[in-house]
């Protein structure tokens, strides 16, 4: 990849996947991110696809990595709304302790080269009480499912941005050490998704 011009065709599909959703995706996203309140960091925040459910009053503040990414958002800011995007690492967030109210992160631990430092600054940058939303794509439960996985993600990684197919990011976020997570688990289409919130202690 040219770092400086980013995942350009990955970008583009995305920005076309992203406004042809299912209605069940946007509703997870509504879902998500509608739950945000006061100061709220998203990690990756792609081309935008979460913005139109932004709570108002929110103060928001996104990173995204992938310049391509960035420069295909600009095509989708809200206006009237104040935004604050970042070329940013969710590995090594440039923000104080305690900053933040709400950190989203919506299919993006799939592409972090290592998501669990991601969820350390996560939980480092929340305040007393915040919370993490997420909604990511995870490892099929069944032997089958997870092996097809196992044997898509390489080549999957080089056409789809460094997606992994095949984590348990769920397993990650528990292991984090936040007071609790709560989820649940479903599937779009044949994907297996989890949606849910883990909260720092206060």
């Amino acid at each position: 990849m040219n770092h400086d011009r980013g995942h350009r065709g990955f970008a583009a599909v995305w920005d076309w996947m992203s406004r042809h959703e299912s209605p069940r995706e946007r509703e997870l996203r509504a879902e998500v991110v509608g739950g945000a309140r006061g100061q709220t960091l998203e990690l990756g925040y792609g081309v935008g696809s979460n913005w139109p459910f932004l709570p108002p009053g929110v103060g928001y503040t996104g990173i995204e990595p992938d310049p391509a990414m960035r420069r295909r958002a600009e095509a989708h800011r809200p206006h009237g709304r104040e935004l604050t995007l970042l070329d940013g690492d969710a590995q090594a967030l440039g923000f104080p302790d305690d900053a933040f109210d709400t950190v989203i992160a919506t299919l993006v631990f799939c592409t972090i080269p290592e998501p669990r430092k991601a969820l350390a600054e996560a939980i480092r940058v929340l305040r007393p009480g915040g919370e993490f939303v997420f909604f990511e794509h995870v490892r099929a439960e069944g032997a089958a499912g997870s092996f097809a996985q196992t044997a898509m993600t390489p080549l999957w990684q080089l056409i789809g941005g460094g997606c992994h197919l095949n984590r348990k990011t769920l397993d990650a976020i528990s292991a984090t050490g936040f007071a609790s997570v709560s989820s649940r688990r479903m599937k779009i289409g044949a994907l297996p998704v989890i949606v849910g919130k883990a909260v720092k202690s206060l």
